[in-house]
């Protein structure tokens, strides 16, 4: 997962942990969690991630809420909780509110490609001038196909258009989801159609060579 840099321009309170806030969020079509980034007290971060684990009959949590800067309430469901990364990125001791530390919670596929299914995850800064490169660098690692370095924008342009590149639907703060969703037989038949029209060329075209001007 690269890792993106998240800006605490507005920090999103948690209805149900009224001692943690989110700087971000991004959430699949379905409103399920994707990536969360959290701060609180230790205490209260452990006990939330604990609930997320739990039944609701135990005061556990199969969603949470997020309020945004208009008080609006966005739900945020959570499937298979366990499953879920969790990585503690920075303590802050201290401070005004005591001890403070940031959390992730994520989607294993923003960490590791799934390969045997072709899908994967990404968490990027909103607005990241590399993130054609990154999510090229992504693609590579998820499709079994050998994808040339000089097929990188055709190549991303069908995955577009086919649907198999998108951008998740839902973000909070700073950072932007894509998703990776590979039909590998549809994607060899594109693939093996773009080399026999000449679209892709194993060899990569050498720069044309300027011309000069004739001088009379």
């Amino acid at each position: 997962m690269q890792t993106p840099f998240v800006s605490p321009d507005f920090l999103y309170r948690i209805e149900e942990a009224q001692d943690l806030v989110a700087d971000a969020c991004v959430c699949d079509e379905s409103h399920h969690l994707i990536f969360l980034s959290i701060w609180g007290r230790d205490t209260a971060t452990q006990e939330f991630l604990a609930r997320l684990t739990l039944g609701t009959g135990e005061n556990g949590l199969d969603r949470f809420h997020l309020v945004t800067a208009e008080s609006a309430s966005i739900p945020v469901g959570v499937a298979n909780a366990h499953l879920l990364e969790k990585r503690s990125t920075r303590t802050f001791q201290g401070t005004l509110f005591g001890s403070m530390i940031h959390v992730w919670l994520l989607d294993p596929r923003c960490v590791k490609p799934d390969k045997s299914n072709g899908s994967a995850l990404a968490i990027l800064p909103k607005g990241d001038a590399r993130s054609t490169e990154r999510l090229w660098s992504l693609v590579q690692d998820t499709c079994p196909l050998p994808l040339l370095p000089h097929w990188r924008d055709t190549t991303l342009d069908l995955l577009r258009e086919r649907e198999m590149l998108t951008r998740l639907a839902f973000a909070l703060g700073d950072v932007e989801g894509y998703r990776v969703a590979l039909n590998i037989p549809t994607l060899t038949a594109a693939i093996g159609a773009l080399i026999r029209s000449g679209s892709l060329r194993v060899e990569e075209l050498a720069p044309a060579e300027p011309r000069l001007a004739k001088v009379a």
